[in-house]
C-alpha cells in the first residue's frame, strides 16, 4: 500500500518542478541568447535565474534565521532595490549564476525538510505589521513565484529559438503549426 505525500511534500514536489522548469529553459544557450532583453520590459533568462537565487535564499532562508554563508553581492549592495537583480552584469558569469540559483536551492531545501508549514518566520522586507508568516505561507509564495517565472521563461525560450516547455513535434509539424498560427490570428483580426 502506498502512502499519500503529506502536505509538505506536495507542495515542495511542485516547487522543485518549477525550478527544474527554469533550468531547463536556460539549458544549451550561450551566454548572449540568456542575457539579451527579449521583452520591452527587459525580460532576459538570467535575470529571471538571479532574482529566483535571490527569492530562495532570502524567502526560504533569512526569513527563517537561516541567512545565507555569504550574501549575494546585489543584496549586500542594496542595489537589488534598483533592479539589480533582473539582468546579469559582464561580469556575472552564466554558470556564477546558475551555481548560485542551485545553492539558493539547496539552502531553501534544507529550510524546508528542518521546518513544519506552521514554522513562524520574519520577511524583513515586508512593510511593518505584515512581516510575520509561516513556512507554509512562504512555500506558497515560492511556488507561484517560480512558476510565474518559469512562464516567462518559456516564452523567452520560444521566442530565442522556438523551443517551448513540450516539444512542438509531439503536437504538429512546422506546417501544423504555421496552420494553427494562422488560425489564432484570424480569430484575433476582426477585433483590430
Amino acid at each position: 500500500m502506498t502512502t499519500q505525500p503529506t502536505l509538505k511534500e506536495s507542495m515542495h514536489d511542485y516547487l522543485r518542478a518549477a525550478r527544474s522548469g527554469l533550468l531547463d529553459r536556460v539549458d544549451g544557450l550561450g551566454e548572449y541568447d540568456l542575457r539579451r532583453p527579449m521583452t520591452p520590459t527587459g525580460t532576459n533568462l538570467l535575470g529571471l535565474v538571479k532574482h529566483l537565487a535571490g527569492l530562495e535564499f532570502g524567502y526560504l532562508g533569512s526569513t527563517f534565521g537561516r541567512p545565507p554563508a555569504e550574501e549575494l553581492p546585489w543584496i549586500a549592495d542594496k542595489s537589488i532595490w534598483q533592479g539589480a537583480d533582473m539582468w546579469a552584469t559582464p561580469a556575472e558569469s552564466s554558470g556564477y549564476l546558475l551555481d548560485a540559483y542551485r545553492a539558493g536551492c539547496d539552502h531553501a531545501d534544507a529550510t524546508i525538510t528542518a521546518l513544519e508549514l506552521d514554522a513562524p518566520g520574519t520577511v524583513s522586507w515586508w512593510s511593518e505589521g505584515s512581516r510575520d508568516t509561516t513556512l507554509g505561507v512562504i512555500m506558497t509564495r515560492m511556488i507561484s513565484e517560480t512558476s510565474q517565472h518559469a512562464g516567462h521563461a518559456d516564452i523567452v525560450r520560444e521566442l530565442i529559438d522556438g523551443r517551448t516547455s513540450t516539444e512542438n513535434g509531439e503536437v504538429g509539424d512546422a506546417d501544423w503549426w504555421a496552420d494553427w498560427h494562422a488560425k489564432v490570428q484570424a480569430a484575433a483580426d476582426p477585433f483590430k
